[in-house]
């Protein structure tokens, strides 16, 4: 595993029945640097492996797969390799900390208007630049969802002040120049709020934050939109539920995110859930847990509608959380199988001069990302 890590690959898991690979798991691994951590976060993919093989086998799923080859290991093994690796890594980590001053992480929203296609269209970070949400540093944005209202757009993000280290969710209305003023706070719980997935259903606003940290998703109904939230319906209990991004599709709403068993990334396992109405009853899709992919299951923004299909942006954990999206097609979803095509990747460009963005969504002209600063 030393040698692994240090070559810049990442752990693969494979089960296998009576010798056959029946499926595959990449763990998100949270620390690369630790390898005590390192484990942890391998053998919590290793259990939601076996769980996914388990609800296949039961659904009559279970299949072989092709294999991918092993790569060679380098020889050397630990003083030679992972010694250097981790002295570069806490040098790196020095560095980050130093340029972030007091922040202890930071992160960026940025939004332009733009006509015509937008980077779901594209694949590209490209055209129009994007103008970065201005911050007073006491606090960061991240997670940007925009609604579209009676011809005004709405920018909700979560807004984290360090002072509390909780994050809540704000709002910011488009000026007529075509800029968004400084958020101000719409909900806020003694739990940490995220992810503020807004749509518009029968008339009426709704918002399905993020609250994994309560164990819980809430459905939130607009009073006073967008400054006064009310708890409609609790749809979950018990679940560390992260980013569930909801799909309404044939009459009947779905729940896809991630789900955290136990100990383990929040970022690697996909579940679904399913109800015949949005405020339920909520009930497990029979092949939870639907995949283990630190690069293709933790949703990154709602549901794109693309020339007849479903586009889902999907975070790229491989090299770091927040490193990346891709826009995963949907191509089946019903109670009896979930299938997705693999990721296409967002590729960098000039428009957002980032390393990744780890949110994407769209609302008539005004187009909105994020990333680590």
């Amino acid at each position: 595993m030393t040698e692994m890590l240090a070559s810049g690959r990442l752990p693969e898991l494979t089960a296998r029945l009576d010798g056959v690979a029946v499926a595959r798991a990449r763990p998100m691994i949270s620390d690369r640097l630790w390898l005590s951590r390192t484990s942890n976060d391998l053998l919590a993919g290793a259990i939601s492996l076996i769980a996914q093989c388990v609800a296949r086998f039961s659904a009559g799923k279970l299949a072989p797969i092709i294999e991918s080859p092993a790569p060679p290991l380098q020889k050397g093994g630990f003083i030679r390799h992972y010694l250097p690796f981790f002295g570069r890594g806490m040098v790196d980590r020095a560095v980050q900390k130093l340029r972030r001053g007091r922040r202890p992480f930071y992160w960026q929203v940025a939004y332009r208007l733009i006509d015509g296609p937008g980077v779901a269209e594209t694949g590209r970070l490209d055209g129009k630049p994007f103008t970065v949400l201005a911050d007073d540093g006491q606090r960061f944005y991240a997670d940007p969802f925009v609604l579209e209202r009676d011809g005004r757009h709405f920018l909700f993000v979560e807004e984290f002040p360090y002072a509390t280290g909780r994050g809540v969710i704000s709002v910011a209305e488009l000026d007529t120049d075509g800029t968004f003023g400084v958020p101000k706070v719409v909900l806020e719980e003694a739990h940490h709020l995220s992810y503020p997935q807004v749509f518009a259903r029968s008339g009426e606003i709704f918002m399905i934050p993020e609250s994994a940290t309560a164990r819980e998703l809430v459905l939130y109904r607009a009073v006073q939109f967008p400054d006064r939230w009310v708890r409609d319906t609790v749809l979950m209990t018990n679940r560390d539920f992260n980013d569930a991004t909801l799909l309404e599709s044939d009459g009947r709403f779905w729940l896809l995110g991630t789900e955290r068993f136990g100990h383990g990334s929040a970022s690697d396992t996909m579940a679904v859930y399913s109800a015949p109405a949005l405020r339920g009853p909520w009930a497990a899709h029979a092949l939870n847990a639907v995949a283990v992919d630190h690069s293709a299951t933790r949703p990154g923004g709602a549901f794109i509608r693309q020339e007849g299909s479903l586009l889902l942006p999907v975070q790229n954990g491989s090299r770091a959380y927040g490193g990346g999206l891709g826009l995963m097609r949907l191509d089946r979803l019903d109670d009896f199988d979930i299938r997705f095509e693999l990721p296409r990747p967002i590729d960098p460009g000039p428009a957002w001069a980032r390393a990744g963005i780890h949110t994407l969504n769209r609302a008539g002209r005004v187009e909105v990302v994020d990333s680590a600063g």
